[in-house]
């Protein structure tokens, strides 16, 4: 059974790929896929670009050319939720677009056809993902400061695993304002998203309707307000790959 590990940027799993043993890169429909063996597991690591189309597209050829039994998204988010903060670790409960609007056709955020606004993560491999996030965190205390390009605001802070409500759409969040806006609204309606990102509401789709189970962990790097465009790419660079590392190859040892 393999498993695809999947991420929007190339360092968000670039430190996964010299872990591959008798690695073949492979391309199709415009993106690279690595496949070979990561603890003596079938994987394919493979790289969506930003957005929700984009992540469809990659999560459909995942199952259709690559055959994959399950997907792994990891990957970082801005924090919305309370006590979400830069350096902690959220690992998906369900997903929602908090961009769709059909209405007045459909209820506001309802998926059409679906006639559901959230689609779960499968359970038990969120409950691995999570237990591999946590142990991560945990000894990573101190080896993820502002020395290694977290910003100032991350340094010294006992980071936290999450698991929750994520949001995803087409926008990057970078406004306090909109920010609060979204949250308020959202939380109004009975979501209480804890983060937003910009891919795994569509990977969760496409995996719902394949029968695909799905689990997604994201780092946050950045709070989504007026400094998430200087935040995201520091943290990105610098810390990401790292979570992304010890994460799933921790998870993978568990499956």
């Amino acid at each position: 059974m393999t498993t695809a590990i999947l991420s929007a940027l190339p360092e968000e799993q670039s430190s996964l790929v010299p872990h591959l043993l008798h690695p073949q890169r492979l391309v199709h429909a415009g993106r690279f896929f690595w496949r070979g063996d990561l603890c003596g597991r079938p994987v394919v690591l493979a790289l969506s670009g930003i957005g929700k189309v984009a992540a469809a597209t990659t999560a459909t050829a995942l199952v259709e050319r690559f055959g994959v039994a399950r997907i792994v998204f990891t990957g970082v988010a801005g924090g919305v939720g309370d006590g979400v903060n830069v350096g902690d670790v959220v690992v998906a409960q369900d997903y929602l677009q908090h961009d769709m609007d059909a209405s007045p056709l459909f209820p506001r955020w309802e998926i059409p056809g679906y006639t559901r606004s959230r689609l779960a993560c499968d359970t038990a491999l969120s409950a691995l993902l999570l237990e591999a996030a946590s142990a991560c965190v945990s000894s990573a205390s101190g080896q993820f400061g502002s020395k290694n390009g977290v910003t100032a605001a991350a340094a010294g802070v006992l980071h936290r695993t999450h698991h929750g409500l994520v949001a995803s759409g087409d926008r990057f969040v970078s406004a306090a304002d909109e920010s609060h806006r979204l949250r308020n609204s959202l939380r109004d309606a009975g979501h209480d998203v804890l983060a937003v990102e910009m891919e795994g509401a569509a990977v969760a789709q496409v995996c719902h309707d394949y029968g695909i189970p799905f689990a997604a962990v994201r780092t946050i790097s950045d709070r989504a307000d007026d400094t998430a465009h200087v935040d995201f790419p520091l943290f990105v660079q610098t810390v990401a790959s790292r979570y992304a590392e010890h994460i799933m190859l921790a998870f993978l040892q568990k499956l």
